[in-house]
């Protein structure tokens, strides 16, 4: 599979016609149409003043310059003008710069917003499709070529495009002959520039794509820098990393290449045009057709235009780099998003859950879950164990609706999940995971995280968990600054305050995956504590692979291949001597052994 076709699949760079992306800005800039407005008769004014000077040339050089009378002030009226016409250029050049910076910049916000807010919205599958990179390139850099598109590509297009409709407009009324030759020669440059451009555009798609998986390679190897260095990595990482950048390169150079080509084609067939127009001037002048002034201002009027007109050119790469990467912010703001559920409130559950003949799969051809029934009554303790792959998880992440399953349904109170408020029924379920989420930020915005502050409460869920002694050592207190992920506590703070903020959620339902596999036996002890208080009174759905911590839990369901093969009480499931006795048996021989 190509880069570009890799590009389509992941779902964020869709391909989008140039026309689109640009219908597409000029609906978010729409709101800001006067300032739109004001900057374009601005970058006119200032394109007018290119013709002005030429159209001075003219008469001073066919009459003032051949008078003897120096002090006459119709000699002094082209002095002045010209400084009337900077300072009038200057003014023009100040209010199109500040006026579009406004609009630009607002632009700017506005697009990340929708992009922000688009990936906050998106389903679970979003996040697994798409790498960190991916997201943190389209958001916070990606946005920034098109603000740059916006901004100078905006300006040349306008501001040169002005300039060369004056000056040919110009040179038509100086010499209509000649400039019918320059009219000739624009169409090849179109021409050619649209071949370019079409090259350019697929080569930049390409490149942003490699990009994208040369940020990955980085990020894997921060996150990973244990395993690189414990496994002396380095070099494969350092060979990944210089087979991507060499690719990069490559892309680069062919870029660079087919650019190029547009300003020196662009200069031969406009040296070309100025070579004709000198022939046949000499020739006119011959003839008494033209003057020495009108010969001097068409020639001047000529150069001042192959000079927007290489700008016009050159933009070529930057219009392509801005505009793949529009397709990239676009495609990120059309992503689909979650659906917000039905229109039933749910202010708080008695925590009854239930599975009718659930299936559930991942777009593979095996079934994650086949066939799953069964019912949780409130404040029951339900415990899920089996092997590797045999779908536990996959059913605790059907009760947030993180998915939603294939066939069959979960309610909660007897009522379909998809007819609750897709924030209510997320109101009701409280999640600690082995993997656990910190945020950069104090410890009571961990613990409250979501919801106001409340210190008494955040002292309370503190001391709930185990963990108000540790905290109160800290020197800031419940102000203290974690670190990214919590880099600044152990393994087992880290899960205490966790489950701090499931105490301060408060929710009667409470999922609880592998929350305490990673801990030594002292952590787990605190840890194991808090869980304890955290479990009272509330529906509970642990997953756990070591079953010595599942052994007093109301009721355990044993899966396999995706169905519920066994369920009972610890004992019960013992003396039927099925699945479970058997990873019972194996986990215990394993501990004695390393005892």
């Amino acid at each position: 599979m190509t880069t570009l076709e890799n590009c389509i699949a992941s779902g964020i760079a869709k391909p989008i016609g140039h026309t689109d992306v640009l219908a597409r800005i000029s609906k978010i800039v729409k709101p800001y149409w006067l300032a739109i407005v004001l900057a374009i008769i601005s970058m006119g004014i200032v394109a007018a003043t290119e013709a002005g000077i030429p159209a001075l040339l003219k008469p001073l050089i066919d009459t003032r310059l051949g008078t003897t009378n120096p002090s006459s002030s119709v000699h002094w009226y082209i002095p002045m003008t010209l400084i009337g016409l900077a300072l009038g250029r200057g003014f023009s050049q100040y209010a199109s710069g500040y006026l579009l910076s406004y609009v630009l910049n607002r632009t700017l916000l506005d697009l990340r917003l929708k992009m922000f807010q688009t990936m906050l919205c998106a389903p679970a599958i979003f996040f697994q499709r798409e790498t960190a990179s991916t997201i943190i390139s389209a958001i916070v850099f990606e946005v920034n070529q098109v603000l740059n598109v916006l901004n100078n590509v905006l300006v040349t297009l306008v501001r040169d495009s002005l300039t060369v409709i004056f000056l040919l407009s110009y040179l038509f009324y100086l010499n209509w002959q000649l400039t019918l030759i320059v009219a000739v020669i624009l169409p090849a440059i179109g021409w050619l520039v649209s071949k370019i451009n079409q090259r350019l555009r697929r080569l930049n798609r390409e490149q942003q794509m490699l990009t994208n998986q040369l940020s990955y390679i980085v990020e894997e190897t921060v996150s990973g820098y244990k395993v690189m260095k414990v496994h002396n990595g380095e070099p494969y990482e350092m060979d990944r990393f210089m087979c991507m950048s060499q690719r990069l390169r490559g892309y680069a150079m062919r870029m660079t290449v087919s650019g190029g080509l547009a300003q020196p084609m662009t200069q031969f067939f406009a040296s070309i045009a100025l070579a004709v127009v000198i022939v046949i001037a000499i020739i006119q002048s011959a003839n008494n057709q033209t003057t020495v002034g009108g010969f001097i201002a068409f020639v001047t009027s000529m150069l001042l235009v192959i000079s927007p007109l290489k700008h016009l050119i050159d933009i070529n790469q930057p219009l392509t780099r801005g505009m793949t990467a529009a397709e990239l912010i676009f495609g990120l703001i059309d992503e689909p998003v979650e659906n917000t559920g039905g229109k039933r409130k749910l202010v708080r559950a008695r925590g009854s859950v239930e599975f009718e003949n659930v299936s559930f799969d991942y777009g593979v051809q095996r079934s994650t879950l086949n066939d799953v029934s069964l019912k949780i009554f409130p404040g029951e303790v339900v415990a899920l164990a089996g092997l590797s792959g045999s779908g536990k998880t996959t059913l605790v992440n059907l009760l947030p609706r993180f998915f939603d399953p294939s066939t069959g349904r979960v309610l909660i109170d007897d009522v379909p999940l998809p007819e609750y408020r897709l924030s209510d029924l997320r109101k009701q379920i409280a999640f600690v995971s082995q993997d656990i989420i910190l945020f950069n930020d104090t410890i009571a915005a961990n613990i409250a995280y979501g919801q106001h502050i409340e210190h008494d409460r955040v002292e309370s869920a503190l001391y709930a968990a185990n963990l108000s002694d540790v905290v109160a050592l800290m020197p800031a207190g419940i102000n203290t600054i974690i670190g990214n992920n919590g880099m600044r506590l152990s393994g087992g703070q880290r899960q205490r305050l966790a489950i701090a903020r499931a105490i301060y959620k408060d929710a009667p339902i409470l999922i609880l995956d592998e929350a305490t596999s990673a801990l030594d036996l002292e952590a787990e002890c605190h840890v194991q504590a808090a869980i304890e208080v955290l479990m009272r009174g509330r529906t509970t759905l642990v997953i756990s692979h070591r079953l010595s911590t599942i052994e007093r839990v109301d009721r355990i369901l044993v899966l396999d291949g995706g169905r519920i093969v066994e369920q009972g009480t610890h004992a019960e499931l013992l003396r039927r001597n099925g699945l479970y006795a058997s990873l019972h048996h194996i986990q215990y021989q394993n501990k004695s052994a390393y005892a």
